[in-house]
């Protein structure tokens, strides 16, 4: 089982996922600014500061990358150089030279025109992880649905997420 450490893993897709990861038998580490309490899975730092967590980085490590600002939308862009944008380049310096095995980030699906903003600085985040030479899976959804979320049917009723009303 590989070893993960997750920048994100608080946040609306780390919660599911961050559980699901260490059923399947995952050692996992997770990066937050909260209260550590007395988990050692969790790893105090800011994903906007490299050398927060830099030292906590393994090289046998997949490095699981989830952090994004939370509801985008296209008047954001400023945010998203502030969080989305900044958080890549902090995890990039922070795994330089620890021999990561590989990297998973979380970006966009990159036909969004009316969120050009965010596509465009997912995009240019996609293309530094390339060029830093770590393995790297992207994975780039149009969109995230899950508890709280709601969306419309074809006969225009709306639908909560994990419902069946």
């Amino acid at each position: 089982m590989r070893d993960i450490f997750v920048s994100g893993g608080t946040g609306y897709l780390g919660r599911a996922l961050v559980p699901a990861l260490v059923r399947r038998g995952h050692p996992v580490r997770v990066l937050t600014r909260g209260r550590l309490g007395s988990d050692p899975s969790l790893v105090r730092g800011d994903a906007l500061e490299a050398a927060t967590f830099a030292g906590s980085i393994r090289p046998s490590d997949t490095f699981l990358h989830m952090v994004g600002l939370a509801h985008p939308a296209p008047w954001k862009a400023a945010q998203f150089e502030a969080v989305d944008v900044a958080s890549v380049r902090a995890t990039l310096a922070a795994v330089k030279g620890a021999g990561l095995s590989h990297l998973v980030y979380v970006s966009v699906a990159q036909s969004a025109p009316f969120m050009a903003a965010y596509t465009y600085a997912r995009a240019r985040c996609e293309r530094w992880i390339v060029e830093s030479g770590i393995p790297a899976t992207f994975l780039r959804p149009w969109y995230v649905l899950g508890p709280g979320h709601q969306w419309a049917s074809p006969a225009g009723a709306r639908k909560r997420c994990g419902s069946d009303s």
